[in-house]
């Protein structure tokens, strides 16, 4: 287990890491503190995703409240800062998004209340959203003469442009319902049934081939970028192909026909192992 002042990292026996926000006197907001934790995590679970130690991430945070966007006194802090210093800033959220978005293995966002600002671009990084009855989303930038600049790219992709204008332009709160109905939220759940939920999506997850669900992700953000280029489509063609003579495909294909548990999915029988930290 990692623990630092703002936020923290555990990763148990199966792989299943679980980063927090953890600043809940403040709803979670984001300063250049929290943004540094956060980086400095993601570093280590790219490293650890890599090498096939972290199967699942899982975003959440403490309290009341997922995230309420920027920190007041951040804020008050970056308004003595010149173009430069702001510019830093922005480059550090800009890595923790990229960050975020390009962790190799599935991730998911547990929102539990409100997730302003910024954190709508926490929630659009991770693959699935499973958001509480409760969880409110706003791009509530312009409201204070800002724009959610470094989160579009992600936000945009999800809610797509003809929405992304409406309700960055408008910076009106939505209910969890609207989320699920834009895109945003993948699953709306009761209150009191949210960490259910999360850990069955995490069993869900962890039934299938790790080195097919890499492959999967990456293979995913290039035929987003460039979906009917020829440089895609044999790209397509090349990462099917070999997934079916790897020794996981082998595995997944041989365990179907056999109809037995493959060899990388979880033995609900078995007893729990102790926590454990990737290594650095």
């Amino acid at each position: 287990m990692s623990e630092t002042t703002y936020s923290s990292l555990e990763i148990d026996a199966r792989g299943v890491a679980r980063l927090t926000l953890n600043r809940p006197e403040v709803h979670n907001a984001f300063d250049d503190s929290l943004i540094s934790e956060l980086n400095a995590h993601l570093d280590r679970l790219h490293a650890a995703a890599g090498r096939g130690e972290v199967r699942v991430v899982v975003l959440g945070s403490a309290g009341k409240s997922f995230s309420a966007g920027a920190d007041l006194g951040w804020m008050k802090r970056m308004v003595e800062y010149d173009v430069d210093g702001n510019l830093a800033d922005s480059r550090k959220l800009s890595q923790l998004m990229h960050g975020l978005d390009t962790l190799p293995c599935p991730t998911v966002c547990r929102v539990q209340g409100a997730a302003f600002g910024g954190a709508v671009g926490l929630a659009a990084c991770c693959d699935i959203v499973i958001a509480s009855e409760m969880a409110r989303f706003c791009l509530s930038e312009v409201k204070i003469g800002l724009s959610p600049a470094v989160i579009s790219p992600y936000v945009q992709r999800t809610l797509g442009p003809r929405q992304m204008r409406r309700y960055a332009l408008s910076a009106e709160v939505l209910d969890a319902a609207t989320g699920l109905g834009l895109g945003l939220v993948h699953q709306v759940v009761g209150h009191d049934d949210l960490d259910d939920e999360v850990e069955t999506m995490i069993e869900t997850l962890l039934a299938g081939s790790p080195q097919a669900q890499r492959a999967t992700k990456a293979l995913l953000a290039e035929v987003a970028r460039e979906p009917d280029a020829d440089a895609t489509r044999e790209r397509t063609c090349r990462v099917i192909a070999e997934l079916r003579v790897s020794r996981e495909g082998q595995e997944g294909l041989a365990s179907f026909f056999e109809k037995r548990r493959p060899a990388w999915a979880p033995d609900q029988n078995a007893p729990d192992k102790p926590a454990s930290e990737p290594n650095s």
